[in-house]
């Protein structure tokens, strides 16, 4: 069925409703990942970073991947990177809700330090890829698999800063060290259980996700957005709620570590998102599809990423009521620059 075809208040009963499910699965899976996080030994930043992210991501993938394969290309790529800046942002709201210090502050470690520095790092390839020769293997450019290897690459040398450390934030009261909670009796720890609870909830997150990305390009279709306001405001932030959710949830458990880490380490692994999308999308390198809006709303993400790297490397205390500098410099720009977007696409 043609969603385009319905009319314009079913189609976004549609997206409104998928995102929904979205947020409520994404408030779910905050306990088990706490969980998981102490139960597998990984830790907060691992788990949120790979496992976390990466499941929470499945929505983004979904609809970066289904509308290039559709010909989508502006939407694909500024749903990803979209996505990154709209969750960059939600670490900014969770920072309101942790009330002792600035969320920047309280949450710093090496591992969140290397992962902003890894997605600088990863959002800079697609730029260089835009303006490279268009060289591809069977439809694919190479760039896209150097994503890959190098988030592989990225993630191995983060995982061995956690044993292995030559640096360390300086400790204050405030600090939040992510240290795992004692396993209960083993009857009352099943971890089989607890990853059935979470794969349940992924394989929903992951149908919804579909579901907003079919609503999403019914909605490019029947009004007057263009693909980039569509892929990088709406479709982005519906799929990016379970991260919303996720991260205010683990702020007010007090796992600060799977807070930052699930969002710094999930925006990782979403730029991965562009690298399939140009595996499905059939019409040449997808990097030379992008336009002036994909570059804009990609530069926008690398100033959010770099301000709040700043955050974590400067930790101030206080801030702008229950808000940090830095988290309030996030928000006005993501805000800004969205509305610029917005009457100029």
């Amino acid at each position: 069925m043609n969603l385009a075809e319905l009319p314009i208040i079913v189609i976004a009963l549609v997206f409104l409703s998928a995102a929904a499910v979205i947020a409520i699965a994404g408030t779910r899976m905050t306990r088990l990942a706490d969980r998981l996080a102490d139960l597998t030994g990984l830790g907060e930043a691992i788990f949120g970073a790979v496992l976390l992210g990466g499941i929470t991501s499945l929505p983004g993938i979904l609809t970066s991947v289904v509308t290039a394969y559709q010909g989508y290309a502006e939407l694909a790529i500024s749903n990803a990177v979209g996505g990154i800046a709209a969750q960059t942002a939600f670490l900014a709201v969770a920072d309101i809700f942790y009330r002792r210090a600035n969320l920047e502050h309280a949450a710093a470690s090496v591992q969140n330090l290397m992962q902003s520095a890894l997605l600088a790092a990863l959002l800079a390839m697609p730029l260089i890829a835009m303006t490279a020769p268009a060289v591809s293997i069977y439809g694919v450019s190479p760039v896209s698999i150097a994503l890959v290897a190098f988030y592989v690459f990225g993630v191995r040398l983060i995982a061995q800063a956690r044993s292995n450390v030559f640096w360390y934030p300086h400790e204050t009261a405030e600090t939040k060290i992510d240290e795992p909670e004692e396993a209960k009796a083993d009857s009352d720890v099943d971890m089989r259980t607890v990853w059935a609870k979470f794969g349940g909830l992924a394989v929903i997150v992951a149908v919804a996700g579909y579901a907003v990305a079919q609503s999403g390009i019914a909605l490019a279709e029947s009004t007057s957005l263009s693909q980039s306001v569509i892929g990088g405001l709406f479709t982005a932030t519906a799929t990016s709620l379970p991260e919303l959710v996720i991260s205010i949830a683990a702020v007010r458990r007090g796992a600060l570590t799977l807070a930052v880490g699930g969002i710094i380490g999930g925006n990782c692994f979403d730029v991965l998102f562009i690298a399939l999308a140009d595996v499905a999308y059939r019409e040449g390198s997808i990097y030379h599809a992008m336009t002036d809006q994909q570059v804009f709303i990609i530069a926008l993400t690398l100033l959010l990423n770099a301000i709040l790297l700043l955050g974590l490397l400067r930790r101030e205390k206080s801030g702008i009521g229950n808000i940090g500098f830095e988290s309030f410099m996030v928000l006005l720009l993501y805000a800004g620059a969205f509305l610029v977007l917005s009457f100029t696409g």
